[in-house]
C-alpha cells in the first residue's frame, strides 16, 4: 500500500514545482517522508542542473520597482508558463527584483554575482532549477533614474504574469503623462527614446536598403535623394518613442504629447519576455 496520497503528491509538486511523476518517485523513494521527499527532488534536481542549461527559457516575466526618481525591471525566465505563473516562482522573481533595487544593478551579470543572505543570486537560482525541475535564468535589468519614473506591466495573458515591463522618466512629476506613455510604449515597441541613439551604422543601413529599394521600383533619379530621406524618416517614426504618433491620438506624436504636457522624457527602458 503506497506510503502517500493524491494530496501529498499535490502538495508536494505545489512546493516545488517538479512535474507529478517525479513527486510521485520522490515520495515512493521517501517511504512517505514529506520532508525526505523534498530534500530527495532538490538534489536530483541539482544533478540535472548542468543538463537543462542547453534548454530554452523563453517564458517567464517582467518584475518592476519604482521608488520616486529610480526605476528597476527585472526578466526572470524559465522554460513554460505552468512554470512562470507559479508562486514559487514569482517569489523567485520578487526576490531576484529586490536584489537588483538594493544593489542598484543595471544588468544581469552583476546581479547574478552579488551577496544575497550568503549566496549569489546564481546560487539561488541553481536551488530553484532544483526544486522546479526547469532552467531559469536572468536575462535582462533595466534601470532608469530621473525626477520622476512611471511604470507600466503588461500581461498578454490574462491567467500569466506580466511579460512586458516600461520605465519612463520625466523631468518633471506628471503621472498622468508618464504613465500614458509607459502604456504607449508597451503596446508601440519603441527601440529608442531618440534618435540620437540610434546607432549610426542601423541608420546607413536603412539608408542603402530604402536606397535600393527605391532603384528596384524604379523610381526616378530626381526624386532619389527624397524618396530616401522619406524611408529613412519612416524608420525613426517606427522605432523611435519621441518621434511615434501617440497611440491614445494618432494626430499627434509622442513629442508634440510632451510639449504640451510641459515635460520632457530624460530615461526609457522596455523589456519584453523572450524577445
Amino acid at each position: 500500500m503506497a506510503a502517500y496520497t493524491a494530496a501529498d503528491v499535490k502538495k508536494l509538486r505545489e512546493m516545488t514545482g517538479a512535474g507529478m511523476l517525479d513527486c510521485k518517485n520522490a515520495l515512493v523513494e521517501s517511504e512517505g517522508d514529506f520532508d525526505k521527499a523534498v530534500e530527495l527532488l532538490r538534489i536530483k534536481g541539482l544533478k540535472g542542473v548542468t543538463k537543462r542549461e542547453g534548454r530554452d527559457a523563453s517564458n517567464g516575466l517582467v518584475a518592476a520597482h519604482v521608488d520616486g526618481g529610480v526605476g528597476v525591471l527585472v526578466e526572470v525566465n524559465c522554460e513554460t508558463d505552468f512554470v512562470a505563473k507559479g508562486e514559487r516562482f514569482i517569489e523567485l522573481a520578487d526576490r531576484v527584483l529586490q536584489q537588483a533595487v538594493a544593489i542598484g544593478a543595471t544588468d544581469a551579470q552583476t546581479l547574478l554575482a552579488s551577496d544575497t543572505g550568503g549566496k549569489t543570486v546564481q546560487e539561488v537560482l541553481d536551488e530553484a532549477n532544483a526544486t522546479i525541475g526547469e532552467k531559469i535564468v536572468v536575462n535582462r535589468v533595466a534601470r532608469v533614474e530621473g525626477a520622476h519614473v512611471s511604470s507600466y506591466l503588461h500581461k498578454t495573458a490574462s491567467d500569466l504574469p506580466p511579460t512586458i515591463g516600461v520605465l519612463v522618466a520625466l523631468d518633471s512629476a506628471n503621472d498622468e503623462v508618464g504613465r500614458d506613455i509607459a502604456m504607449h510604449a508597451a503596446a508601440m515597441s519603441p527601440i529608442y527614446l531618440s534618435r540620437d541613439e540610434v546607432p549610426a551604422e542601423t541608420v546607413e543601413n536603412e539608408r542603402r536598403i530604402a536606397e535600393e529599394t527605391a532603384r528596384e521600383e524604379k523610381k526616378p533619379e530626381a526624386a532619389m535623394a527624397k524618396i530616401v530621406e522619406g524611408r529613412v524618416n519612416s524608420y525613426f517614426k517606427d522605432n523611435v518613442l519621441l518621434e511615434q504618433p501617440f497611440a491614445k491620438d494618432p494626430k499627434q506624436t509622442i513629442t508634440k504629447l510632451l510639449a504640451s504636457a510641459g515635460v520632457k522624457v530624460t530615461g526609457y527602458a522596455r523589456i519584453r519576455v523572450g524577445a
